[in-house]
């Protein structure tokens, strides 16, 4: 666990393990680095992990006025340049889901010798109008004050139907926690100015230009990114890879753990250039 300054803020960022490839993974609009605990144990015993959280995320400070993700991808530049040389690494593995995949997207564009390969689940390269409206109810329900409203808003939609309804249990005390989070009101300001950073996000026109090996995974039943959206990445990132899974929502980390750490785990440990066809 450690911290830097960015322009005067706290940014919390966790390292685990010591072998193995630097893997760093981006958190979804409404994570934490705790979001990832436990994904940490597996993932750290081949793997050098880094976990960070943005500017308005878990243990990172809260910023007053308005931003685009132009300050996260300097956030997470600020972390890795500290750590290039306490970890003796230049490049990284980077894996950004959902709000983390769009930031690791104007990563690899801003710092592309940063990046040794890119992993992005259940993200897009734009803000559609129809994710716009997405957000904006998002936030309308979020001044209202009520925690369990911005739940109920946010979170089943996140996940299949199967998912939900076989895991009852499990998603009952996700409720309880998340209710009692966003019941704080400067949990849910900081969620407006995270969902409003990402409102004129768009560099489709810009994949081209990525040239790291690069994976794109969907979810068959993500009902908020669907799948249309990361097949245009993939379709304009050359050579990248397209995998779904079959069954899950957007919250695949959570609905398939064991496949969604063999994707990224396996993805970022292959060796560069190990297969010839």
């Amino acid at each position: 666990m450690a911290e830097l300054y960015f322009q005067g803020k706290k940014v919390y960022y966790e390292v685990h393990g010591d072998t193995g490839e630097t893997l760093v993974l981006l958190n979804g609009i409404m994570m934490s680095t705790a979001s990832w605990l436990p994904f940490v144990e597996c993932l750290s015993k081949t793997n050098r992990l880094i976990l960070v959280d943005f500017l308005d995320q878990g243990q990172s400070e809260r910023i007053e006025a308005g931003y685009d993700h132009s300050i996260q991808v300097e956030v997470l530049e600020a972390v890795l340049a500290e750590l290039s040389g306490k970890l003796s690494c230049e490049k990284y593995n980077i894996m950004g889901i959902s709000y983390g995949g769009e930031v690791a997207i104007q990563y690899a564009l801003a710092y592309p010798n940063r990046v040794r390969r890119l992993i992005l689940a259940n993200t897009c390269a734009r803000t559609s109008g129809w994710l716009k409206k997405i957000g904006d109810g998002w936030n309308e329900v979020a001044k209202c004050g009520s925690g369990l409203a911005y739940y109920l808003t946010t979170i089943p939609i996140i996940y299949s139907t199967r998912f939900f309804e076989e895991r009852a249990e499990w998603m009952e005390g996700r409720e309880k926690m998340l209710t009692e989070y966003f019941a704080r009101a400067d949990v849910r300001e900081a969620l407006i100015r995270l969902t409003d950073s990402s409102r004129e996000y768009d560099v489709s026109d810009r994949l081209g230009e990525i040239k790291c090996p690069t994976l794109v995974i969907s979810s068959s039943e993500d009902a908020l990114v669907p799948m249309t959206e990361q097949k245009l990445i993939h379709e304009r990132i050359k050579g990248s890879s397209y995998v779904t899974i079959n069954g899950s929502g957007h919250a695949s980390m959570y609905e398939v753990p064991e496949a969604f750490a063999a994707l990224t785990a396996g993805f970022a440990n292959l060796p560069d250039n190990c297969i010839k066809i």
